[in-house]
């Protein structure tokens, strides 16, 4: 009986010890997966995209001019100046235009014959906007005018060349969209400060082109 209770005792060690192996390799496995866990999820943070968050300025930037042309036509040419006179003149009178009078000529060159309708009619809502944000500043520095461009909405890799010249800060803006060539050229010197659009490449890097009249 007793050398029966010594096999008895072995046994049950042997279970206790084999019991104990399989738990302490349950608790790794799972260690092992929540760590792999962990890790994935680590790992899907510093691989994800980065666009995502580029994206949403120019996402941002889209939706401005958007909203900035919303009443503007959706296509077509500019509508050039009236060549004529806005009054007919009744049949058989006879009139006679005062000395200094000027006929119109329609453009030939510029954004007035470059752009198409809704960059047209947006460029004027642009040119307003952005003047009347710079009007007040005194003595503007660029990080001025960056700060109020961007706080209208257009983002720094659209703004170019913004410098110091004198009292102004020139700048220019690249608002090319859906095809179209529209950009700004301004300078903000207080209450002298002139926007004006300009048309911009139609492909390729940035470059200001013609401005208006």
């Amino acid at each position: 009986m007793r050398r029966s209770s010594g096999l008895v005792s072995t046994a049950a060690h042997t279970l206790r010890r084999t019991g104990m192996t399989l738990v302490t390799a349950v608790v790794a496995t799972v260690g092992l997966a929540a760590c792999g866990t962990e890790s994935a999820g680590t790992d899907a943070g510093v691989n994800s995209p980065a666009g995502g968050v580029k994206d949403r300025p120019g996402t941002a930037f889209s939706k401005m001019l958007d909203e900035v042309a919303e009443t503007c036509p959706a296509d077509g040419p500019p509508q050039a100046p009236p060549t004529g006179p806005a009054n007919s003149v009744p049949p058989g009178a006879q009139e006679t235009p005062p000395s200094d009078a000027v006929e119109p000529i329609a453009p030939t060159a510029g954004p007035e014959v470059e752009l198409n309708a809704r960059d047209w009619c947006a460029g004027h809502l642009h040119e307003e906007r952005v003047t009347q944000a710079l009007w007040d500043l005194k003595n503007p520095s660029p990080a001025d005018v960056r700060s109020i461009l961007n706080d209208l909405g257009y983002i720094d890799e659209r703004i170019h060349g913004l410098r110091k010249s004198g009292t102004a800060t020139r700048f220019s803006l690249d608002l090319r969209d859906r095809g179209g060539r529209l950009c700004m050229a301004g300078s903000a010197a207080g209450a002298r400060t002139v926007v004006d659009m300009c048309v911009a490449p139609a492909t390729g890097p940035f470059k200001p082109g013609r401005r208006k009249q």
